[in-house]
């Protein structure tokens, strides 16, 4: 359906994007993720006809948005960062306008634009200025004005920016439920809303790709394994020993002494299921848990790595998992207080 080969996109003398390629499929949800500066506004800019490109090629259902841009953009509904609506307009009045620019036949505009507003939930302030609703409302009229004539492709830079928790969980399903009929590009730099939706990623850092992939891949491999974090009561050498024996148990790391026989401990573990044979070995030798937090190894570490190497100096996806299995180990085989 869209298909990036070689982008790049300079201002002046500064690379924005540096020579990404990337498709995106029919049916699928793409979250394209990078943290702010990254290139990522850029390259959807880019892909929506916006400004254009130094050099490369974007392909829309088969058009080229440079040499065939009003067919290319026929099949794109873009919501920007910051939507693109009128404040001196009606709300009604002013998506009743976008679907004329967008080609929706004058008999069926009403009904299309009735559609949508129901699906956007906006219904209640059709007759409202743009300009006097809230920013949580604006949002969904951009988001409303992007879906008008139904395009193949829906592009969403920062959707959620402005919304409270109730709208977030009805933007997310929306983006869900969109997906049976479109391809959607959703960028992003919060790691909750690709992960909550996406079917996979792009993970774009100082205008270059640094991997693409399923959401599942790349936490397998960086090991999904669960990290329970310990504080404890007793010799941190009886603690490590004793969960080392446990039959699951991955590693022993990060032993921080808090006060007097008290230390806290990152215990990386297979499954879930192992916590209760740990917890019981622990207690069994007479060593006292005095709290017990999880966190599961998750896209957001292998973000983290990705986008803070420095420039010039970048290691590919492969190199930073075993890295990052090396960090493990050598945490393992820290000395024991």
């Amino acid at each position: 359906m869209v298909e990036i080969k070689h982008l790049t996109k300079y201002y002046g003398n500064k690379a924005a994007v540096k020579d990404i390629s990337f498709t995106i499929n029919d049916n699928e949800i793409l979250g394209f993720l990078g943290p702010n500066g990254a290139g990522k506004s850029t390259t959807l800019n880019i892909m929506c006809g916006v400004i254009p490109s130094t050099s490369g090629t974007v392909t829309i259902n088969g058009y080229n948005i440079e040499t065939d841009p009003v067919k290319a953009k026929s099949c794109i509904g873009f919501l920007p960062e910051i939507p693109p609506v009128y404040v001196d307009m009606k709300v009604r009045e002013y998506l009743m306008f976008v679907a004329g620019l967008r080609g929706v036949p004058a008999s069926k505009r009403s009904s299309h634009v009735d559609r949508v507003m129901r699906r956007l939930n906006i219904e209640d302030v059709s007759r409202r200025l743009i300009g006097n609703l809230s920013k949580g409302y604006r949002q969904r009229v951009g988001f409303a004005q992007a879906l008008i004539g139904d395009p193949k492709v829906i592009v969403l830079d920062e959707p959620t920016v402005g919304l409270d928790p109730s709208q977030l969980i009805e933007v997310r399903n929306l983006i869900i439920d969109l997906k049976r009929d479109h391809s959607v590009i959703l960028s992003s730099h919060i790691l909750q809303e690709i992960s909550a939706v996406c079917d996979r990623v792009v993970i774009i850092s100082h205008g270059e790709i640094q991997a693409v992939d399923t959401i599942a891949n790349l936490e397998s491999s960086a090991g999904s394994n669960t990290v329970l974090k310990l504080k404890v009561q007793g010799s941190s050498r009886d603690v490590a020993r004793t969960a080392r024996n446990v039959d699951g148990v991955v590693n022993v790391s990060n032993i921080i002494f808090v006060k007097t026989g008290i230390y806290t401990y990152d215990i990386e573990i297979a499954n879930p299921d192992v916590r209760n044979s740990l917890l019981s070995s622990l207690l069994i030798n007479k060593l006292d848990v005095l709290e017990v937090s999880e966190e599961r190894k998750s896209l957001e570490q292998i973000f983290v790595k990705l986008v803070n190497q420095p420039a010039g100096k970048r290691k590919s996806l492969k190199d930073l998992l075993e890295e990052m299995s090396d960090e493990s180990d050598e945490n393992e085989n820290k000395e024991e207080v």
